[in-house]
């Protein structure tokens, strides 16, 4: 059952949440103990977060560096069947363009098939921690030529224009938008532009990248519609848990801190006091959300599941 069923045929506003790989090394272990935390509160799906290799310095025998690329987390397609099998939850993994080949891409598309994942998050990936330059002849630049390669599959057609039967589930898929202004659109206007050709693409729904102030939601979400997009619009909840993202998450993920939240984490002499202010203010948060008739709530679990426990005890 595709994502925006799940949505639509859950009897209170929806619950999912996004978990990370454990980095290698760890076992999937973590990732039971995440989701054993929450699954009392019937998530209709979990989103596996995908991650590239990156640069490191690595010193030589002659005293030199070297830039070489090395991969911290295992990849999101055997976790997602592992999720699946294990607890009948539908699995949702994160499919990037920023350090992954077309080719590795199309491998991951075979795979999860033949696994039975069916439901995808499309996304651009992390420019910061890989080489911007990539190649065009290997690598997708944007979520949406990843998009048109994943249409082009679920029809039939493989990336060296060969033509094969298309499977008898295609891939149903979600992408992200971004209610205060991707960092890269010179304005608001591109941005919905870019949202609304996501849609018009295929994508099923979208998830917003990390907010804190509902009316900028609610005004991006208006702006949508008056566009024609009618598809969901999913709020992405990030619980604040340390003191110092009261500064990292704006610089990071270009998300406002209202002043109000602000102001009370100001207050905060350590994580124990911010991890509270976080929860409360998410709990507030996600309770107007409800009222305004929010889809489905998609929390961003990493260093928060147990704030995220919380929140959903208080609204579910």
């Amino acid at each position: 059952m595709k994502v925006t069923d799940l949505i639509q045929n859950s009897r209170q506003t929806a619950f999912s949440f996004e978990i990370l790989p454990p980095v290698k090394g760890n076992s999937i272990q973590k990732v039971y103990d995440v989701i054993d935390q929450l699954r009392e509160f019937d998530p209709k799906y979990i989103n596996i977060t995908s991650h590239h290799s990156e640069y490191v310095e690595k010193a030589q025998p002659d005293g030199s560096f070297k830039k070489v690329r090395i991969r911290k987390r295992p990849g999101s397609v055997a976790i997602a069947s592992a999720i699946q099998t294990r607890y009948g939850i539908t699995a949702v993994p994160h499919i990037i363009c920023k350090g992954f080949t077309k080719e590795e891409t199309e491998y991951a598309l075979i795979d999860l098939n033949f696994l039975g994942v069916y439901d995808l998050l499309l996304l651009r990936g992390d420019v910061k921690t890989f080489d911007a330059a990539q190649s065009p002849e290997l690598y997708h630049d944007h979520a949406t030529d990843l998009q048109e390669q994943v249409n082009l599959f679920n029809r039939g057609t493989a990336l060296d224009h060969t033509h094969f039967e298309p499977f008898d589930i295609p891939f149903s898929y979600g992408m992200a938008c971004y209610p205060e202004k991707h960092e890269e659109a010179p304005n608001m206007e591109t941005d919905i532009f870019y949202a609304k050709k996501k849609v018009e693409n295929g994508a099923d729904y979208l998830v917003t990248q990390m907010f804190f102030d509902n009316p900028r939601y609610y005004a991006f979400v208006d702006r949508l519609r008056k566009e024609g997009v009618t598809v969901p619009v999913i709020p992405g909840i990030k619980p604040i848990v340390f003191t110092d993202q009261l500064t990292s998450l704006p610089r990071i993920f270009r998300s406002e801190i209202p002043e109000p939240l602000a102001a009370e984490l100001r207050k905060c002499k350590d994580n124990h006091a911010a991890k509270t202010v976080g929860a409360e203010w998410s709990i507030q948060q996600c309770k107007d959300l409800i009222a305004h008739g929010a889809p489905s709530l998609h929390f961003y679990t990493f260093m928060a599941a147990d704030s995220v426990r919380r929140i959903a005890k208080a609204i579910y």
